[in-house]
């Protein structure tokens, strides 16, 4: 029970995290995807178990596959070597080095965009502390 409990935790903080990425309120967020704000926070927080539609609905909303949100709530398993990417454009046969340097420079420069800006919300959010204020001010 415990893990599962984890899980959806894992889950909600992962949506939180690529919401906050993405500069999108959580009340945005709720409207992009057509679920209700309260609904959507307590997903956030692990509180709830969302359906595979739903999820679907909140992918789409932040842009993301859903196969991504689905593995995270344990409904599909995760493919083995899928997070190889920089190996697929190194074997791939359709680019040339020059091209795939590049490509692996962007991916590379985006992934540790990202990690910076993951730290930063983390710093201002005292790992998540700010949460439920952010709710309030959202909701």
């Amino acid at each position: 029970m415990k893990e599962l409990e984890d899980r959806w935790r894992d889950l909600g903080e992962f949506i939180r995290e690529q919401r906050q990425m993405g500069r999108i309120s959580l009340r945005k967020l709720s409207e992009m995807a057509g679920i209700s704000n309260p609904y959507l926070s307590q997903i956030e927080r692990g509180l709830r178990k969302p359906s595979a539609d739903i999820l679907q609905q909140i992918a789409r909303a932040l842009r993301i596959s859903a196969e991504t949100l689905y593995v995270r709530a344990g409904i599909l398993e995760e493919r083995e070597g899928e997070h190889d990417l920089v190996g697929e454009i190194l074997r791939s046969t359709d680019l040339t080095e020059d091209q795939k340097q590049a490509l692996v420079r962007i991916y590379q420069s985006f992934r540790h965009e990202n990690l910076e800006r993951l730290a930063e919300l983390a710093a201002e959010n005292g790992d998540g502390a700010a949460e439920g204020e952010e709710s309030r001010a959202t909701g």
